[in-house]
C-alpha cells in the first residue's frame, strides 16, 4: 500500500476512534455545574469508598413531606456527561413520587476522585447499593433508575444484587450498537462494551422501560429489543415527542405519576 494511503487510512481510523471514545465519558468535575441545585434540592453530601478505594461523592435527597410514604430509595445511576449538579428535574420529581434518592458521581465526575472506566463505574455502583444497604435498607426496598448509560450500569447491577425495581430511561443495547448510530456502517467497530441486551436476561426485578420516540442518541428501537429481551413483570412507557434528553420535561406531570404507580405496585 502507497505511503499515503496507509497515512490517509491512519487519519481516517484516527478521527472515527476520537469521535467514538468522546462517546462514552464526558465529565464535568466540579466547580462546573449548578452547585446552587444542591440547596435546592435539600440535598445531603454523602461519601463512599469503592472496593478498589476511589473517593465517590454522592446526593441523597429526601421525600417531601407531602409525598407518598413508601419507604423505598431510588439509586439514580446517571448518563454520560456532566455531573450530579445538573439532575434537578429528575431528582425532585423521584422525590416527590415518594422515594428517597442517592445519586452518585462517577469516578472522575463532580467531586468524585478517579478516572471513569466500563469496570470501574459497575464498582461505583456497588458502592452506592453497599452504602443504602448500610444505611439500613433491605433489598426489597431499593430500586435502581440508571439513565442513557446508567441505563447499562444498572442493567449489570441489577443481575449481581437484588432489588425491588429497575427503571431505564432512554436506554441502548450495546456501546457497539450505538456508536454505529453516530458513525454508520464503521462506528460499532470501534466500540464494545456496556452490553445491556446481553446481560438483560439476567434481570428478575420488575422492569419499567422509559424511552422518547424522538430519540435519535440511543434509537426508539433499541429500547424495544430491551423490552422483548427482558423478564417478566415488565412495563414500556413510551414519551411522544420527547428526545434522549428531555423526557421529564416532555413527560411533565406523567412522569411522577408513572413513577408513583410503579412504586406502589412495588410494595
Amino acid at each position: 500500500m502507497p505511503l499515503y494511503l496507509l497515512g490517509l487510512a491512519v487519519l481516517v481510523y484516527g478521527a472515527i476512534y476520537c469521535v467514538v471514545s468522546r462517546l462514552i465519558f464526558r465529565p464535568l468535575r466540579y466547580p462546573g455545574g449548578p452547585w446552587h441545585t444542591q440547596g435546592e434540592l435539600g440535598a445531603q453530601d454523602v461519601w463512599l469508598r469503592t472496593s478498589d478505594g476511589v473517593r465517590l461523592h454522592a446526593w441523597l435527597v429526601k421525600p417531601p413531606v407531602d409525598a407518598p410514604d413508601n419507604r423505598l430509595v431510588t439509586m439514580y445511576l446517571k448518563g454520560n456527561g456532566t455531573n450530579i449538579s445538573n439532575r434537578p428535574g429528575h431528582l425532585r420529581e423521584i422525590a416527590a413520587a415518594g422515594s428517597s434518592v442517592l445519586i452518585l458521581d462517577y469516578r472522575g465526575y463532580g467531586k468524585s476522585q478517579g478516572r471513569p472506566t466500563e469496570r470501574g463505574l459497575y464498582r461505583d455502583a456497588d458502592a452506592g447499593y453497599d452504602h443504602l444497604i448500610g444505611m439500613g435498607y433491605q433489598p426489597a426496598q431499593i430500586v435502581v433508575l440508571g439513565e442513557s448509560l446508567g441505563a447499562a450500569v444498572a442493567v449489570d447491577l441489577a443481575r449481581r444484587r437484588p432489588c425491588a425495581g429497575v427503571i431505564l430511561e432512554c436506554a441502548f443495547t450495546s456501546f457497539s450498537a450505538m456508536a454505529g448510530t453516530i458513525v454508520p456502517l464503521v462506528g460499532r467497530f470501534f466500540a464494545s462494551g456496556f452490553n445491556s441486551l446481553r446481560k438483560i436476561a439476567g434481570v428478575h426485578a420488575p422492569l419499567l422501560i422509559i424511552h422518547g420516540d424522538h430519540d435519535t442518541f440511543a434509537p426508539y428501537a433499541m429500547a424495544r429489543a430491551l423490552f422483548d429481551a427482558a423478564n417478566e413483570p415488565k412495563s414500556f412507557w413510551t414519551v411522544e415527542g420527547a428526545t434522549h434528553i428531555d423526557i421529564v420535561q416532555v413527560a411533565g406531570p406523567l412522569y411522577r405519576a408513572r413513577l408513583q404507580a410503579f412504586y406502589a405496585g412495588l410494595i
